[in-house]
């Protein structure tokens, strides 16, 4: 089975106008409520591509029913805790002429409520796999993605993190099955000038499998992707083209692809193509990709090998 993990989920306002001004009244085109956060925006495009998985992490208040009833609505299994202060977040993400985010704090965790997340991961089995993606709440300590992944060490749990700095370098000794950093992220980790040359970016994904990461994933927005194995594997691929219309989601939506097909056939060319196919596709889309979606970028990708 296929867990994922959203510490933060959020409901996300997503608004387009036209001709947003600053200070003054504006008006909506349209507008969409989805239930947001990296964890589950993977567990969504797993479910769009016939994979199933279950939600965890922690809602609060009338948002969080709203989280949960959406994610029912659309067939997504989710198993949250629920706080008993607070109320889940709302991300406003406004479309005008760029992208505007206004993103929430979200509620305060109580210790009772991650030791009861710490008790549902503890039944992880082997063979499953668990996605620890995204940021946490202020009122945690950056070490709690280590601490899940000390608990389950052993246990042949397949553990994929995508975060930022040090949440991600303090697993790295945990060696995590799969890491995903993008270029910006990888390049802050390491403190050099954005890396935009893909071999290397090569070269600084090999230290962090030196460091501990089994496989690195690393993307590169309109600029492709690039990832090395275990076994030595080293691909590189340009961003298939389309028109962008919305960019959030998008690693979450690679992430999702990557598991997808490497659960399809072990293979992790494969697994790369499907991760690039469902990024793209989230990207060229109002909302996270369809399966149709991907597998029309994935033929293109195929038909270019």
């Amino acid at each position: 089975m296929i867990y994922t993990v959203t510490f933060n989920p959020s409901i996300d306002y997503a608004i387009i106008t036209d001709g947003f001004t600053l200070g003054g009244i504006n008006r909506t085109m349209s507008e969409t409520i989805l239930a947001g956060g990296k964890g589950i925006n993977v567990s969504t495009v797993l479910h769009n591509l016939g994979c199933e998985s279950v939600a965890l992490g922690f809602t609060a208040g009338f948002t969080g029913g709203e989280i949960e009833r959406l994610l029912d609505r659309d067939g997504v299994k989710s198993d949250f805790i629920s706080l008993k202060n607070g109320m889940s977040r709302i991300n406003v993400k406004l479309k005008d002429k760029e992208e505007t985010e206004i993103n929430g704090s979200g509620p305060e965790i109580d210790s009772q409520s991650l030791n009861a997340l710490m008790t549902k991961l503890s039944l992880l089995r082997e063979g499953d796999y668990l996605v620890l993606a995204g940021s946490i709440p202020s009122t945690l300590p950056d070490t709690v993605y280590l601490d899940i992944m000390q608990m389950l060490s052993g246990k042949g749990v397949n553990i994929i993190v995508d975060a930022s700095k040090n949440l991600l370098l303090n697993v790295l000794p945990q060696k995590p099955f799969l890491i995903k950093p993008n270029n910006i992220e990888l390049s802050e980790m390491f403190g050099v000038t954005t890396l935009y040359d893909k071999d290397e970016i090569i070269s600084y994904a090999k230290k962090l499998q030196d460091m501990g990461a089994r496989n690195v994933l690393v993307s590169m927005a309109g600029d492709g992707a690039v990832f090395v194995s275990e076994n030595g594997l080293e691909l590189k691929s340009e961003a298939p083209a389309g028109v962008v219309i919305n960019s959030v989601g998008a690693g979450d939506s690679m992430v999702a692809g990557f598991i997808a097909g490497y659960i399809e056939n072990g293979d992790f060319e494969k697994a790369f193509r499907l991760g690039i196919a469902s990024g793209s596709a989230s990207t060229f889309s109002r909302f996270l990709a369809t399966s149709d979606e991907i597998y029309a970028i994935l033929t293109r990708l195929e038909e270019n090998i």
